[in-house]
């Protein structure tokens, strides 16, 4: 081969490379990225009757020592007392625990009473959500009513678990009327709408699968229990347990992995908690907000 051919040869190869080269690095940028890791999150309901358990002893430590052993990341509490009554030494029961636990906490306040004497705080009955992560806003409205019974309502907390944005309500329907209990499920069902985020729904329900109440809210959410739970996961009473009557429920974008009861004293309910998976494209959406 002489050099005007050899000269030429190595001229046709730089040239071909320097046409292929960005073609090659351009489709490798276009390559699709991992699919974004989805964010696991402990969920937990519990009526904790005041800090009362099954022995007739005021002991909230127990109440605390649980959620803790239970490493639960968000925990709805059902039959909250703040500066209540001599029953529960008149203590703020959701900002004590909040503080043992070193947790987030809000307060909704279905019962709201004038203090005994004048300067002292209210006395509340309610319901609280504790959060590992921030709450970024929260408010509390009350659920359908009817003459003489107790006021319900739906308190809600917006979080951040992870990077994804999550709606948590925690709830407690009406414990002696069915038809209460349904207009109060419709109203829940309104209240939360078609949100953006993610939603996580726990309470004590005060009625089984099989009611028309459920039927209502799992019309849109989606059972924990029944996804991923085993056995019959019964909550209710504590010393012969026959009824599930406390949830965990969900948007259909959330994942149930596991369910579980969990055997206490500390309460005449048994608490119950779903692991959960928010969706990973959620990830930075709304955070702000």
């Amino acid at each position: 081969m002489n050099l005007a051919r050899v000269v030429k040869t190595l001229a046709a190869a730089v040239l071909a490379t320097a046409l292929i080269s960005p073609v090659t690095t351009a489709t490798a940028s276009q390559q699709p990225q991992a699919h974004p890791v989805d964010r696991e999150i402990r969920a937990m309901s519990f009526n904790i009757h005041h800090g009362v358990g099954v022995d007739d002893r005021l002991d909230l430590q127990r109440v605390a020592d649980l959620i803790e052993d239970e490493d639960a990341d968000v925990v709805g509490l059902q039959e909250v007392d703040r500066h209540h009554s001599e029953r529960s030494d008149f203590v703020d029961q959701a900002g004590w625990l909040a503080k043992e636990l070193n947790m987030h906490v809000v307060y909704g306040a279905n019962i709201d009473r004038d203090p005994l004497n004048p300067g002292e705080p209210r006395r509340q009955y309610g319901t609280a959500i504790l959060s590992n992560s921030p709450i970024i806003s929260w408010d509390n409205t009350y659920l359908p009513k009817y003459e003489g019974h107790e006021q319900r309502g739906l308190l809600r907390a917006r979080v951040v678990v992870r990077g994804v944005p999550v709606q948590v309500y925690n709830t407690h329907l009406q414990h002696n009327d069915a038809d209460e209990r349904v207009e109060q499920a419709e109203a829940i069902k309104e209240l939360i709408g078609t949100p953006d985020d993610s939603v996580v729904l726990l309470g004590d329900l005060n009625a089984t699968p099989d009611a028309p109440e459920i039927k209502t809210l799992v019309d849109e959410l989606v059972d924990a229990w029944e996804e991923a739970g085993v056995g019959d996961g019964y909550t209710y009473p504590v010393e012969d347990p026959n009824r599930r009557i406390d949830y965990v429920l969900s948007s259909d974008d959330v994942v149930a992995r596991s369910a579980a009861v969990v055997t206490t004293d500390a309460s005449d309910h048994l608490p119950v908690h779903a692991d959960l998976l928010l969706p990973g494209s959620r990830v930075g959406v709304g955070n702000g907000k």
